[in-house]
């Protein structure tokens, strides 16, 4: 019996080799799916860099730190809510995780009809969400709030109020066009012969996108 082991092939070429001998291990993963994940992952660095950033400079700053609770409240009817627009936003968005997660059944169902809807219906929530986001920013501007400055406290409150926040409203931006664009193609049969995990691999965004408000909601905002 010969013994004599071969020689390890170096480089590239031993980098494909190994990767096509072990593909077996990844025949249930979808590439799609895949890349969603990795781009998840990398965006979960930036989320958690700006967030790591802003408790820095919250607990560094010398100069008092504005009170969410004031800063962020309404006047309704003669009464000043604390947090009322946060609130009624995060149930928004919470409650579009719930439609984009029916989204998904009905398209392992291949309920087209179904989903195309509830994916709509999801993106819808988006929007409401940009929009009342886009309240609670004009509202801070002509308080005086500025990336720059704030009166309010603190300096540093405008730019972490504006890198956070916008930063994540463009995520959930870009979410609704993409939520919208699958809908129609799912609405049209696009995906057929295809399959629907294209409903799960977006629904993995929005799980996403939601799941990072919820830190931003905690941290920034209950802080």
């Amino acid at each position: 019996m010969d013994n004599t082991t071969q020689p390890t092939t170096r480089g590239m070429t031993g980098l494909i080799e190994d990767w096509v001998s072990d593909k077996d291990a990844f025949k249930n993963v979808s590439w799609g799916k895949t890349m969603m994940w990795i781009f998840l992952l990398s965006d979960t660095f930036i989320f958690s860099c700006f967030l790591v950033g802003y408790m820095s400079v919250r607990m560094t700053t010398d100069v008092p730190w504005p009170n969410a609770s004031e800063v962020f409240a309404l006047t309704i009817a003669g009464e000043h809510i604390p947090l009322i627009l946060i609130a009624i936003m995060t149930f928004v968005l919470i409650t579009s995780s719930g439609t984009m997660a029916m989204a998904v059944n009905c398209g392992y169902r291949r309920q087209r009809k179904q989903a195309a809807v509830l994916m709509l219906v999801t993106a819808v929530f988006g929007v409401c969400f940009v929009g009342m986001q886009a309240f609670e920013w004009t509202k801070l501007i002509e308080e005086g709030v500025r990336p720059w400055g704030n009166p309010m406290g603190a300096p540093q409150f405008g730019a972490a109020f504006f890198m956070i926040t916008g930063f994540h409203g463009f995520h959930v931006s870009i979410g609704v066009i993409y939520l919208t664009v699958v809908a129609l193609k799912v609405l049209r049969g696009d995906y057929e012969e295809r399959g629907y995990e294209i409903v799960e691999i977006t629904g993995l965004y929005w799980h996403f996108v939601d799941l990072v408000w919820v830190f931003i909601f905690a941290f920034f905002y209950l802080w």
